[in-house]
């Protein structure tokens, strides 16, 4: 006889599950925070240091730099040990690399301080992920996803407000300070939380007989699903924007308008915490269009990638003041629509005991060629011409996008046909 949590899908209790929920979330939202924090002190740090533009650029790659490195190693331990107790190590050393930032001397000090924040943060993103695909049903996974991600564009907005203001009433070592504290509380607190059973990792062949998976299995298990493949690459493309606009954002409303750091601050801010409302609108419409079509999951990103590349392309190159910020406004909105199905999606058509190292393989690659590279790419261009040449390419970046989740959308049911069916069960 199931019990009523059984019957509904559910690996604990909708309670502690949602309770699980709420740390990750938190933990998310911090976890951009301390990552975002710097982008609205540029000004002050170049003044202060005599640094670049991309050099400042540089200090957002730096993180995506140790995550691209890290976080591949970090997912199998993940997915092979423990996810709660990965997740809350992780979090404890990138809340205390945060506060190492404030201790800084110089910019290789600082430099340093930053590459230990992604080491931090380097399996954080397929840890949660992973976690979150086990405590909730299929058909809640990307209303959850999406909530979970909308926690990107709040921690996000939140740093960049924080950054601006902080430093133009304190100094802005202090504002490393501030942010690294209530991470760390919440790290502590998951260390404690429920986790599920490691899954043996096994597949069925022709005979219907388990098999242990090797080397060979697991990547097969990978390069035969063209719908994760489009999807990695997809998430990069509007990855490498979004990073683009959080970094370097603030820097455009100052030098286009002239407007001081604080208030620049706060109108990229704005953009970004409007993803609040694309991140779990994306989910609750793509988990309904998915009863009806069950590629829903990246058609929406590719619809959604879409209009985000038309609005911000009339944002930059057709209008100017208020028009203008309130396409960058609603663009913020549509941007995150994606992320829920595309998450998903790196979820649902792969092996239970994969799910960690899969959204570790979107997590590189969406770093390497998209996070990290953005900061140093717009920085270069800036270097070179203006910000308003550099933020120009960004539109274009999100129609290859669009188009690579379409191309995904057309594999992803027979994709599903493919993955083998383990029942979860709690530690």
């Amino acid at each position: 006889m199931k019990t009523n949590r059984e019957q509904a899908g559910y690996l604990f209790s909708k309670g502690y599950s949602n309770y699980v929920f709420i740390l990750l979330f938190l933990l998310y939202m911090f976890d951009y925070i301390d990552r975002t924090v710097i982008t609205s002190m540029f000004t002050s740090i170049e003044r202060d240091w005599g640094i670049s533009h991309t050099q400042s650029g540089m200090l957002m790659s730096a993180v995506y730099w140790a995550i691209v490195i890290l976080t591949f190693p970090v997912s199998l331990l993940v997915d092979r040990w423990s996810r709660t107790k990965t997740i809350g190590i992780m979090a404890i050393v990138w809340s205390l690399a945060t506060a190492l930032c404030a201790l800084t001397g110089n910019y290789v000090q600082l430099f340093m301080a930053r590459l230990l924040i992604g080491v931090g943060e380097a399996g954080y993103a397929p840890g949660g992920s992973a976690v979150i695909s086990g405590l909730y049903p299929i058909e809640k996974r990307s209303k959850m996803m999406g909530i979970w991600n909308a926690s990107i564009p709040l921690g996000t907005a939140i740093g960049v407000l924080l950054g601006g203001v902080i430093a133009q009433k304190l100094g802005w070592k202090h504002a490393f300070g501030l942010v690294a504290l209530p991470g760390l509380l919440v790290a502590i607190l998951f260390l404690f939380v429920k986790d599920y059973k490691t899954v043996d990792l096994s597949f069925l062949d022709r005979q219907n007989r388990r098999i242990k998976m090797e080397r060979k299995d697991m990547i097969r298990e990978f390069i035969s699903r063209p719908s994760i493949i489009y999807t990695y690459f997809g998430i990069t493309a509007v990855v490498f924007v979004t990073t683009s606009l959080i970094t370097w954002l603030s820097t455009y409303f100052q030098a286009m308008r002239g407007l001081p750091q604080d208030k620049a601050g706060t109108m990229a801010s704005a953009v970004m915490v409007l993803a609040l409302v694309g991140a779990p609108l994306g989910g609750i419409i793509t988990d309904r269009w998915r009863k009806r079509r069950i590629n829903s999951r990246l058609l929406v990103p590719s619809i959604s990638t879409l209009i985000s590349a038309l609005l911000l392309f009339a944002a930059l190159f057709f209008f100017s003041g208020l028009i203008q910020y309130i396409l960058l406004l609603i663009m913020g909105i549509t941007i995150m629509v994606f992320i829920s199905g595309a998450s998903a999606v790196t979820q649902d058509v792969i092996h239970p005991g994969l799910r960690a190292t899969s959204y570790a393989i979107a997590v590189v690659i969406q770093n390497l060629l998209g996070s990290s590279m953005a900061p140093l790419v717009i920085g270069r261009l800036y270097d070179k011409s203006s910000i308003q040449h550099a933020l120009s390419v960004l539109p274009f970046v999100l129609l290859l996008g669009s188009v690579l989740f379409y191309l995904g959308s057309r594999h992803y049911e027979k994709d599903m046909g493919k993955v083998v069916k383990i029942k979860l069960e709690a530690a």
